[in-house]
């Protein structure tokens, strides 16, 4: 064992001590502090300067009360987070997730994750992430609206355009987005647009936003594609999810000729020889609100599986993109079986540990989180840049922009991978490349 991997195991043992019942932001502090083993041997300067201790550990971690009152004049009670992370190439930048299953671990997993996806995209964005563990299910307009601006009456204390710039994720879309913003707007008296992104084009927002994800985790497949000189042209794919990163994966891949024969929600998948009708999966989860089931209304080829599992569906490009930890080892061995050749993680950190090492060694193209799904804090980072200039650009030219930073991203961790002797492994290239830019930023800051 050497020096290096010595320092990396004491570190990440006192990271799970000193953050007890926190598997998500374990699992992705692992997976960072393993991979740049290569690169802490080769520069031993970030273990003298101890960045792994500082990295690990958030700049500040806010935890409120979230009252609000339902439809039926009862108090509620949510618990609202913010972790903002590290701010070294910066403003924290990160999104709100609105689910019932957040807890601080989860937010801790994704800051942590943000700070390296954040610096891939070469933009000048720190890390950080929050949300409430408030489901936004079956609530009325007006309770969410509630909640929200009680959200962002604490909330907007500990944010700004030059500290800290929030956006959307799971929960969290326009709707919500617009709430808050008019709540912050409201209580400070200035209207600050770059203070959140993902709002609306009508009063500051940026288009591609909503599809910027799901074209982004397409591009970077795109991509890896190229170096076994393949394309989407006549592939059949499969994407989990069927929220906004879902829909335009499934929008990009049928623009670049592969055909998409599933897509899923929390119930369960369904699936269409044929291909996904994307008007109709529009029309159901953006403008109805329904569930996947009732695709099958519209399509008697199509099969609904309860609680199925999408990944026993052959295809040879999956894109995983609903949440974490959705694909297992079990899965990727049957997609494998299947002739899987390339993952594209959508979400975050879809795959787990043991399935994404499988997809490597049986030489799958493998496109992790931190990289392929970038394109949303990229076109976020875009927004900003817009609204700090107050202009506003047009569609092509601002999906041109993103292509060419996911792009960039994908050739940041081609040539980091072979630099440190790991070609084609894009979770050591993503995280070398990642974690370096953040590591020379701290010290040139010096100890803070």
């Amino acid at each position: 064992m050497s020096k290096a991997t010595e320092r990396v195991e004491q570190i990440y043992n006192h990271v799970v001590r000193k953050n007890p019942a926190e598997p998500e932001f374990h699992q992705a502090v692992h997976e960072v502090l393993f991979s740049i083993v290569p690169l802490l041997e080769r520069y031993p300067i970030y273990l003298d300067a101890k960045i792994l201790e500082r990295i690990v550990e958030p700049e500040r971690q806010i935890i409120f009360r979230v009252p609000w009152i339902d439809d039926k004049g009862e108090v509620q009670v949510n618990r609202g987070f913010r972790i903002e992370f590290n701010s070294a190439l910066g403003p924290y930048k990160g999104g709100l997730r609105f689910h019932e299953s957040v807890y601080a671990g989860i937010i801790k997993f994704l800051g942590f994750e943000q700070i390296f996806k954040n610096s891939l995209t070469g933009l000048a964005m720190g890390g950080g992430k929050g949300g409430s563990d408030f489901n936004p299910k079956g609530k009325s307009d007006n309770e969410i609206m509630r909640f929200c601006q009680s959200f962002m009456t604490e909330l907007y204390r500990h944010i700004g355009e030059h500290t800290d710039v929030p956006a959307g994720d799971i929960g969290v879309g326009g709707r919500e987005i617009g709430y808050m913003f008019g709540q912050y707007k409201r209580i400070t008296n200035r209207y600050e647009a770059g203070v959140l992104t993902g709002k609306g084009i009508r009063y500051g927002g940026s288009l591609v936003r909503t599809e910027a994800t799901g074209y982004g985790a397409t591009f970077f497949v795109e991509e890896m594609l190229k170096v076994k000189n393949e394309t989407f042209e006549g592939k059949t794919c499969v994407v989990s999810g069927s929220g906004n990163v879902a829909i335009y994966t499934v929008e990009k891949i049928h623009q670049l000729g592969g055909k998409v024969v599933a897509v899923s929600d929390s119930n369960g998948y369904v699936m269409d020889p044929k291909g996904i009708d994307l008007e109709l999966l529009k029309q159901l989860k953006e403008v109805e609100r329904k569930r996947i089931k009732d695709y099958t209304l519209y399509h008697k080829d199509a099969v609904y599986k309860e609680n199925g599992n999408i990944w026993e569906i052959p295809c040879q490009i999956a894109m995983p993109s609903a949440t974490q930890n959705e694909l297992n080892v079990k899965d990727a061995e049957i997609l494998i079986k299947n002739g899987l050749i390339a993952v594209g993680e959508g979400a975050n950190m879809p795959c787990t540990p043991d399935a994404v090492d499988l997809f490597i060694k049986a030489g799958v193209l493998f496109g992790p989180g931190k990289a392929a799904n970038a394109g949303g804090v990229a076109t976020s980072g875009l927004e900003m840049e817009q609204n700090a200039s107050r202009s506003n650009w047009d569609f092509d030219y601002t999906e041109q922009k993103l292509k060419k930073i996911m792009q960039n991203i994908f050739q940041a961790c081609k040539q980091t991978s072979d630099e440190f002797g790991y070609p084609q492994n894009y979770v050591v290239g993503a995280n070398i490349a990642g974690f370096k830019k953040v590591a020379d930023a701290m010290l040139d800051l010096g100890v803070i």
